[in-house]
């Protein structure tokens, strides 16, 4: 039998500026506007003998917090990395910047309630 396999994930929100070009609604996406983006990164793993948990939610917050200060309160379009600001991007943008931390995200979610629009990224399983 395997060993059995918990997710656990953490949400985090930050406010930031950016422009868009696009087709649709072009006008009032490439003026400077800006949104309350929520995250949620999911961690999946099994259990450590020795403490009981997948990770440590502390040590998942403190990943979290420094992502959150490369985004809140900034101009996305300037966010080193990030690209065109996309919620695509965000969530790849999320992705990489926690790659090293063990275990390693399984899913990144990005959305803003005032809108209605959400982004999935699912990662290796």
């Amino acid at each position: 039998m395997s060993a059995q396999q918990f997710t656990i994930s953490q949400r985090f929100f930050f406010d930031a500026a950016h422009t868009l070009r696009r087709e649709i609604d072009a006008e009032g996406s490439r003026r400077i506007h800006g949104h309350t983006y929520h995250a949620e990164v999911a961690v999946r793993g099994s259990l450590d003998a020795a403490t009981g948990m997948v990770i440590d939610l502390g040590l998942l917050r403190e990943h979290l917090q420094a992502v959150r200060e490369r985004l809140d309160h900034h101009l996305l379009d300037d966010v080193p990395g990030l690209g065109i600001p996309t919620l695509e991007n965000l969530c790849l943008f999320i992705a990489h910047a926690l790659a090293d931390m063990r275990p390693p995200p399984t899913q990144v979610r990005i959305w803003r309630d005032a809108l209605g629009d959400a982004c999935t990224l699912e990662l290796g399983a």
